[in-house]
C-alpha cells in the first residue's frame, strides 16, 4: 500500500465514512497507523477486537470509528440445502463418477495465481511419488473458475495449471482412472453443494486472501460432521476456523503435512473438529454480520450527533 502514489488521498477518502470496516483487526490496526502516518490524524492506540473495541480517528469536530468486521455467509441457507435429498443423491452419484474412490480432495478457487491451486497440486504430486497418498484410492478434484481471460499472466497460470494436470496425470494415473479431475468453468451451485457434501477433504490453500468464503460454506454444508479442512494461515478465515488443518501455503512440506493428517484422521478426530468449526460459522453469518456493521455504525451517526 505504501508504495502507491496516491495513498494519502485512499486515506482521506475512507476518513469521509463514519464508519470504516475490515475483516480483521490488524486491517483495523494498519488503518490506524497509516491515518496518524498520512494523515496526521490522532487516533485511539488501543488494540480493535472482533466486532468489539472499536478505533476511533478524530477527523475535524467528527470522530470515525474503525472496527473489524469478518464477513461471512447464509449458513443456514447452505446448511439446508446440504441437507436436501436431490443434494445427498448427486454427492453419491459424484463418487461413483470418480470409481468410489476412499477419500476425495477438493479445491474450488477462481483461477488466479493467489488461490495456491498450483501448491496443492505440487503436494498432491509428491505424497503420490512418496507413497503417503495411495493412487489407487484417492483422487483430486479441482474445479477452477475462468478469471481475467483477456490478461497474458492469467491465460499463462491456466496453461501451467493444466501442464501440471496433465503431468500428475501421466505419472501416477491409469486408463480411466485419472488422479486428478480438473474443470475449468463455472459450477452451478446445486452442483457445488454437492461436491462440498462429496468430499473427504476441502483445500483451501491461497498464499494471500482476505478471508475465503469458500472454507465457511464447505463448513456449512457438512452437517453430516463428515470432512475435513485443510486451511492456508493467510486467508482471514483462519482466525475463525481455528479447528481447520492450519498451514502455511508457502511451506511445501507443511501443506502436506496437513493433507495427510486430514485424510488419516480418526472418525471421531473428525467429528470434533467438524463439530467446533461448524458451531463458528452457523453461529457467526451473514445476518450476524449486517447486524453488528448496521449497529456500529448506528452508534457512530448518535455520537457525531
Amino acid at each position: 500500500f505504501m508504495q502507491m502514489p496516491w495513498r494519502t488521498e485512499i486515506i482521506e477518502g475512507l476518513l469521509g465514512a463514519d464508519l470504516v470496516g475490515f475483516h480483521l483487526p490488524g486491517g483495523a490496526q494498519n488503518f490506524l497507523f497509516l491515518s496518524r502516518r498520512l494523515v496526521g490524524a490522532n487516533t485511539s492506540r488501543a488494540s480493535v477486537g472482533v466486532r468489539s473495541r472499536f478505533g476511533e480517528v478524530q477527523v475535524g469536530f467528527r470522530r470515525v470509528k474503525v472496527g473489524a468486521f469478518p464477513i461471512s455467509i447464509d449458513s443456514a441457507e447452505l446448511d439446508g440445502k446440504a441437507r436436501n435429498r436431490d443434494i445427498r443423491r448427486r454427492a453419491r452419484e459424484i463418487r461413483a463418477e470418480l470409481g468410489d474412490p476412499r477419500k476425495i480432495l477438493l479445491g474450488v478457487d477462481r483461477l488466479d495465481y493467489t488461490k495456491g491451486i498450483d501448491v496443492r497440486l505440487k503436494a498432491f504430486s509428491e505424497l503420490l511419488a512418496e507413497g503417503r497418498v495411495k493412487r489407487d484410492d484417492t483422487v483430486l478434484v479441482q474445479l477452477a473458475t475462468p478469471s481475467r481471460e483477456r490478461v497474458d499472466s492469467y491465460r499463462i497460470l491456466r496453461n501451467d495449471i493444466e501442464q501440471q494436470v496433465g503431468h500428475i496425470n501421466g505419472e501416477f494415473g491409469e486408463v480411466g482412472h485419472p488422479v486428478v479431475h480438473y474443470l475449468h468453468r463455472p459450477v452451478p451451485r446445486d452442483e457445488l453443494i454437492a461436491f462440498f457434501v462429496a468430499s473427504d477433504v476441502m483445500l483451501v490453500t491461497p498464499l494471500r486472501d482476505g478471508m475465503n468464503l469458500v472454507a465457511k460454506e464447505y463448513v456449512a454444508c457438512r452437517s453430516d460432521l463428515g470432512g475435513a479442512l485443510v486451511l492456508s494461515e493467510f486467508t482471514g478465515a483462519a482466525a475463525e476456523l481455528r479447528q481447520a488443518y492450519l498451514t502455511n501455503p508457502h511451506d511445501l512440506e507443511g501443506v502436506k503435512d496437513a493433507i495427510e493428517a486430514a485424510l488419516n484422521q480418526t472418525p471421531d478426530e473428525g467429528r470434533r473438529r467438524m463439530r467446533a468449526l461448524r458451531r463458528q460459522v452457523l453461529a457467526h453469518d451473514v445476518d450476524r454480520w449486517a447486524r453488528s456493521f448496521l449497529d456500529a455504525l448506528a452508534d457512530t451517526k448518535t455520537d457525531n450527533g
